[in-house]
C-alpha cells in the first residue's frame, strides 16, 4: 500500500538520515531516526531538533475582506491581528465543535494559513464553501515546512541569519536563507522556544542539511514529537479535539479572543457562537478535558476508559504516553466535570487493570517560548 502514500520533499532525505518510516495522514513520514523515540524527545528539550512537517497544508487568503471572510469561520480575532504577527485558531461547526485547528499569519498583503495534514482537503473545500468571491484562496504546493524546536534553536537558525534572534512568540517574518525567501514563525508544538519555516520545495534539503551540519541539531520524527507536545499540554486533533468537541469542554477558552466573546467589540457572529457562548456563561457542560499523571511506571495510552474509585465509568484517555522528561506516565483525557479538581484520583482500565492516576494541571513540563 505504501505506493499510494504521498512524499514531502525530504523524503529521500529521511531514507538516507535511516529514518523508520509510517504511514501518516496519507504521507510516508518518519516516525523515528537511529537515536529512537526518547533521546530524539530529551535532545530536543536540551539542544535543538528538527522536523518535517511538510504534510500540513499551506494556504494564502488574498483581498481586503480576508479578515473578515475568515473570522466568521472562527472565534478569533483575525481583523486586529497586527501584521508580521501569527494567532491560534480554530474552524467551528454549528454545533459548536472543532472541525480543524490551524495558524494564521497575517502578512500584511496576504493572510498565511497552515492546517492540519488529515483536515487539509477539508478545511480547503470549508473556506471555498465560506469565502466570499472577492476573497481568493491559494493552496501552496510549493513549499516545504521544517519545525526547528529547543533551546538551542535560536543560536542556530540566527547562523543563517541572525535578524532571527530579534523574533519573540508568535512573531513572523518574511526571512532569506539559504539564498531564498522563507516565512518564519517563531512558534511550535513542543512547548520549546523555536521556529516554523515555511521554504520554497527545492531549497528545502539545502536548509535542512545547513541545520543539521551543527552537533546541536538532530532529525526528530513523529513519535517524539507526540511526547514532547504532550507534555507541554498540547493538543493533537483528531485524539484530544474533534467535531464533536466544544472549545469550552476542550480547556480552550484562551483561545476564544476576548472581542469575539459576549461583552467584545464583535461578539459572535462565527459558525456555532451561540452555543459556545452559552456554555462560557453558565459554565454548563458536563465534560472537560484535564490532564493525568500515572501512580505506576506503566503508560496509559488513547482509548483507555476511566473509571471511579466506585468503579462508574468518568470519561476515556485522548493521548497518553510515558513523559520522557517527566519521568512517568502522562496523559489528557475528557472527564465529567464533577472529577475535575486537581489532586482527584481517577483509574485507568490497562489490559485488564485499574490503574491509580491523578488529575495534574498541564502543561507538566513548563513552556519555553521566548516572549523578550
Amino acid at each position: 500500500m505504501s505506493e499510494t502514500l504521498l512524499v514531502t520533499p525530504l523524503h529521500a532525505l529521511h531514507i538516507e538520515m535511516g529514518a523508520k518510516m509510517v504511514p501518516f495522514a496519507g504521507y510516508d513520514m518518519p516516525v523515528q531516526y537511529a537515536l529512537g523515540v526518547k533521546k530524539e524527545h530529551l535532545h530536543c528539550r536540551e539542544f535543538a531538533g528538527l522536523f518535517d512537517v511538510s504534510h500540513m497544508g499551506q494556504l494564502r487568503l488574498k483581498g481586503e475582506g480576508a479578515a473578515k471572510a475568515l473570522e466568521k469561520l472562527v472565534p478569533v480575532d483575525i481583523i486586529d491581528l497586527p501584521s508580521n504577527k501569527q494567532r491560534y485558531a480554530f474552524f467551528t461547526n454549528e454545533e459548536g465543535g472543532i472541525d480543524d485547528d490551524l495558524m494564521v499569519t497575517n502578512f500584511g498583503d496576504h493572510l498565511f494559513v497552515v492546517v492540519n495534514a488529515a483536515c487539509k482537503t477539508q478545511d480547503i473545500a470549508h473556506l471555498k464553501v465560506n469565502l466570499p468571491s472577492d476573497v481568493e484562496l491559494e493552496v501552496i504546493e510549493d513549499r516545504a515546512l521544517l519545525a526547528l524546536q529547543g533551546p538551542k534553536a535560536v543560536d542556530m537558525l540566527a547562523k543563517l541569519n541572525p535578524s532571527v534572534a530579534n523574533m519573540v512568540f508568535m512573531d513572523a517574518e518574511k526571512v532569506e536563507l539559504v539564498g531564498v525567501e522563507c516565512y518564519v514563525s517563531r512558534s511550535g508544538y513542543t512547548g520549546e522556544d523555536g521556529f516554523e519555516i515555511s521554504v520554497p520545495a527545492e531549497q528545502a534539503e539545502l536548509l535542512a542539511r545547513e541545520l543539521l551540519a551543527n552537533d546541536e541539531v538532530e532529525w526528530i520524527g513523529l513519535g517524539a514529537r507526540d511526547s514532547l507536545r504532550l507534555e507541554c499540554g498540547l493538543c493533537l486533533y483528531g485524539h484530544d479535539l474533534d467535531e464533536t468537541t466544544t472549545p469550552v469542554e476542550a480547556s480552550l477558552l484562551w483561545g476564544i479572543s476576548k472581542a469575539r466573546r459576549a461583552d467584545g467589540i464583535r461578539a459572535g457572529g462565527f459558525i456555532g457562537s451561540e452555543l459556545i457562548l452559552e456554555q462560557i456563561a453558565t459554565k454548563n457542560v458536563s465534560r472537560k478535558r484535564v490532564g493525568l499523571i500515572g501512580k505506576t511506571k506503566a503508560p496509559v495510552r488513547e482509548g483507555a476508559v476511566l473509571f471511579d474509585a466506585n468503579d462508574n465509568q468518568i470519561g476515556v484517555v485522548t493521548s497518553g504516553t510515558f513523559g520522557p522528561s517527566k519521568g512517568m506516565p502522562v496523559a489528557m483525557g475528557y472527564i465529567y466535570t464533577s472529577f475535575t479538581d486537581i489532586g482527584t484520583e481517577v483509574f485507568a482500565e490497562v489490559r485488564g487493570k485499574k490503574l491509580a492516576m491523578t488529575v495534574e494541571k498541564m502543561p507538566f513540563v513548563a513552556q519555553s517560548y521566548y516572549r523578550g
